[in-house]
Parts: C-alpha cells; sequence; structure tokens
C-alpha cells in the first residue's frame, strides 16, 4: 500500500472523523428517492454508507424496500450494523450483483475518491437499466465560497493537507480530494452513463447561526448551495435520451 492510501485508511478509521452527512440534506434526498421509486419492492444500496444515518433517515419513507449498505471503513461499518445490513466493498468492485439495485445513495463520497471515474462506472454496473442515482456532495462554488475566493480565502470544503487545516475556516480534516460544482456534474455524470433529472441544494450544518437564513434561501439556487444534490438514472451509454422519461 502506498503512502498515500496508508494515510487515508488511517483517516477513514479513525472515530473522530466524521462518517455522516448532515440531517437536512439526509432528509431531502431521502424524500426525492422515495418520490422516484414509489411504492413496491426494491433494492436500496447505500454506497460509502459512513455510519448508515442517511439509510436511517431514507428507511421510514421506503417502505418494503430491502437497504444494503456499502463502505470501505471498518469503524464505518461497526457503527452502521445499527442502522441496516452493512458489508465491506471496494468502491472499484463493490460486492454486489450487476443490474441488482433499483436506487444507488451515494453521499458525500464522491469528494473522497482518487478516481470518481472508476466509482461511477461500478455504480452504473450494480444499477439495473433506468435505475436511480441519489448522490450528494459538497459544492466548491457556495455562495460563501465565492466570496472567500475574492479574499484569498482558502474555500470551505477544500483541503491541503490530512494532518491539518491551512489557510480557510474550519478545524476539521475529513479527507476531501475533489471537489466539485453543479455545472462540473450536468458535465460528468452523463459521461459516466447517467441522464441528471434533477439537481437541487441542501444547507451546511457548520455555516454559522446568523448566516444559516442566508443558506437555506442559496438552497433554491443549487448553483449557489453549500450541498448539491443530483437525482440521476442510468442509461445505457450507447442509447440516445428516451422521451418517455421526461425530466
Amino acid at each position: 500500500m502506498s503512502a498515500p492510501a496508508d494515510s487515508l485508511k488511517e483517516l477513514y478509521e479513525n472515530p473522530a472523523t466524521p462518517v455522516a452527512s448532515g440531517a437536512d440534506r439526509s432528509r431531502r434526498q431521502a424524500a426525492i428517492l422515495a418520490r422516484a421509486l414509489g411504492p413496491g419492492p426494491g433494492t436500496v444500496l447505500d454506497v460509502g454508507c459512513g455510519d448508515g444515518t442517511a439509510a436511517a433517515v431514507a428507511a421510514p419513507l421506503l417502505p418494503g424496500k430491502r437497504l444494503v449498505g456499502s463502505d470501505w471503513s471498518q469503524d464505518a461499518l461497526r457503527r452502521a450494523g445499527a442502522h441496516l445490513r452493512a458489508v465491506r466493498g471496494e468502491l472499484t468492485a463493490l460486492p454486489f450483483a450487476t443490474g441488482s439495485a433499483d436506487a444507488v445513495l451515494f453521499s458525500e463520497v464522491i469528494e473522497h475518491l482518487v478516481d470518481p471515474d472508476a466509482a461511477l462506472d461500478e455504480l452504473h454496473r450494480v444499477l439495473r437499466p433506468g435505475g436511480h442515482l441519489l448522490l450528494s456532495t459538497p459544492n466548491l462554488a457556495a455562495w460563501y465560497n465565492r466570496g472567500l475566493l475574492l479574499a484569498g480565502v482558502q474555500p470551505v470544503f477544500s483541503e491541503v493537507s490530512m494532518r491539518g487545516i491551512h489557510g480557510r475556516p474550519g478545524a476539521q480534516v475529513v479527507g476531501h480530494l475533489r471537489l466539485y460544482t453543479a455545472r462540473a456534474l450536468r458535465s460528468m455524470l452523463p459521461a459516466a452513463g447517467f441522464e441528471v433529472v434533477r439537481m437541487t441544494g441542501a444547507p451546511y450544518h457548520d455555516v454559522p447561526a446568523p448566516l444559516r437564513p442566508l443558506d437555506r434561501l442559496a438552497c433554491r439556487t443549487p448553483s449557489l448551495a453549500s450541498i448539491l444534490l443530483v437525482h440521476a438514472r442510468r442509461r445505457d451509454r450507447a442509447a440516445g435520451p428516451d422521451p418517455r422519461e421526461g425530466g
């Protein structure tokens, strides 16, 4: 194992490293998923499930659905076991059959990846044709990051070291390797075989209290929101748009 991989493993196996998404974004994501799937049976995979709280929030809205989690971190899996069945899996070789999932939750994962393209390929594989991808990730172009950059300050969510915070607000190292804008995701996901159905925003739980009303207001314009929430559908890479699916 290389030195960078060793550092990442140490970070993610540290119980002090946050492995849960904020409750607000989990509720918003779960509501989108419930509307997309509708009633009846089905299988939902929580890939990069962390401590399982995102799936726990979604479960009451998904009666009859089978929820299964997967994560790389043994510490995260131990905590996730309180909420759902969770198995260890690498994002480049998930322990699920091809086309076995009706939906995948991919919450606050893609920003941690060295190779997000390989991960999206694997999500495409495990989803059935037309299956749903619910992805969330911090927004590099969040409203306050635009102001911070103008002031010469490192944007929130970005990290230049895994040993400490340098040049930006905050105190917690969480292992972000890549950051995305709404425009980047609208381009990247179709290239990986997904149709973007809807993109919306969610607030960030660590925004200072006096600024939270403004942060919630920014959710109405995804390109400015703290957190990007994307609902996409798997399509065959060789196929064109299906007019029956709409947007």
